[in-house]
């Protein structure tokens, strides 16, 4: 057995792909399904192409509720410090600051939460995120 991707559905493709940049994802290959009316995106970090995150598009969808049956997905980041102010200058809120130098959760345009854990032992305290209050729930 070999785990392939994660699905997530989306209602702004473009937007959620943004995030993903902004995070550090990047897009792997796209398939576009005229008659079934649905986009599927995979999406990879650099060097690591075998964990995949599929965004799923299905063109003539009207909105998707919050669904906490899908739990998060989850990356290992090699500075979480870095990344999470990469995320707050690309415009995005950090629901839970990483206060622990270990971890942090952030939301999609969809509202998917992204479980974001420092790679290796966890960061010495720092300023602004220690004293960080959480925003909203993950």
């Amino acid at each position: 057995m070999k785990y392939l991707h994660t699905m997530i559905r989306v209602s702004d493709p473009e937007a959620t792909i943004r995030f993903f940049e902004v995070l550090g994802l990047r897009e792997i290959r796209r398939h576009e399904n005229e008659t079934g009316r649905f986009t599927l995106i995979f999406l990879a970090a650099p060097g690591d192409d075998e964990a995949q995150v599929e965004l799923t598009w299905n063109w003539d969808e009207t909105g998707y509720g919050e669904g906490r049956n899908f739990g998060h997905l989850a990356y290992a980041v090699e500075n979480i410090y870095a990344t999470c102010q990469r995320l707050v200058d690309g415009g995005y809120i950090i629901n839970r600051p990483p206060r622990d130098g270990h971890m942090a959760f952030v939301r999609t345009p969809d509202n998917v939460s992204i479980e974001l854990l420092q790679a290796g032992e966890a960061l010495a305290s720092a300023e602004p995120w220690a004293s960080m209050a959480n925003t909203g729930h993950w």
